[in-house]
């Protein structure tokens, strides 16, 4: 598993990384000067993908939690979670550059794909938390 959390920390730091410099560009490109969903992907990735990892990387070489059951679920989910809200953030930073006027089902709809990357995300971070806490305590 520490081999696991090494690589999905590097792996998000590139897509952070790549995102950043993807909000600065196409909003240079487009002449965009005002506020952008597209700014919360760089953040997202960073903090939730590769600095949550880097955590839990240490967790596991301290309290090695990830052999308890369900552990490798909630890490797909987690996964799965945060790459559905990054879509979300790119989807909805994308009509706010381009001025996109949206009708009311879309833009729910863009805010329902973002709400359920996070409510996977939470899900799956209290549940790893937890199993962290029962090792620990």
């Amino acid at each position: 598993m520490l081999k696991r959390y090494t690589n999905l920390s590097f792996t998000y730091a590139v897509i952070g990384l790549i995102s950043g410099v993807f909000f600065r560009e196409f909003t240079k490109l487009n002449h965009f000067t005002g506020k952008t969903s597209l700014s919360s992907m760089h953040t997202h990735y960073l903090t939730l993908g590769m600095f949550f990892f880097l955590i839990l990387l240490l967790l596991e070489k301290n309290f090695a939690f990830s052999s308890q059951k369900h552990v490798n679920k909630a890490l797909i989910i987690y996964n799965i979670g945060l790459n559905i809200s990054g879509i979300g953030f790119l989807m909805r930073g994308l009509t706010e550059v381009w001025g996109t006027e949206l009708n009311k089902a879309l833009d729910a709809s863009i805010s329902g794909i973002s709400g359920v990357g996070h409510i996977l995300l939470g899900f799956s971070m209290l549940y790893l938390l937890l199993k962290v806490r029962k090792k620990v305590v």
